[in-house]
């Protein structure tokens, strides 16, 4: 069974930072891109940083570029995001995804959407 597991979300002043975590188990991690997702008060769910199955090629939202970092470690199954420079609208339910095939595009997968969802960990920046 995949599994998906979010975590390290919480309550940060603006300009604060979180470094979330999605650990994976249940399929072949280091074939699969994966990707960090989050979805806004009201709002839809938007592709945030996605990461290549070898971790050698990301992709980053517009409103995130220069403040978040993803990356991965394939012994621990785990992705990691990175984020500084907190701010008001980067609030949201943060998920971590996978795409359905191991041919399934970190880039296409961003901007179009994973197959396979974890559940998600909250994010609020507030002061």
């Amino acid at each position: 069974e995949v599994q998906l597991q979010a975590s390290g979300g919480g309550l940060v002043q603006p300009g604060g930072s979180l470094r979330l975590s999605c650990a994976a188990s249940g399929f072949k991690f280091d074939e699969y891109a994966i990707g960090w997702f989050r979805q806004a008060p009201g709002k839809g769910r938007e592709g945030v940083s996605c990461i290549s199955s070898l971790g050698g090629s990301w992709y980053y939202a517009n409103s995130v570029k220069g403040r978040f970092t993803i990356s991965r470690d394939n012994a621990k199954n785990t992705v990691y995001l990175q984020m500084n420079s907190l701010k008001p609208e980067d609030t949201g339910v943060y998920y971590c995804a996978k795409p359905r095939s191991q041919a399934g595009s970190y880039y296409y997968g961003c901007v179009n959407g994973m197959d396979e969802w974890g559940k998600g960990t909250l994010v609020t920046v507030s002061s």
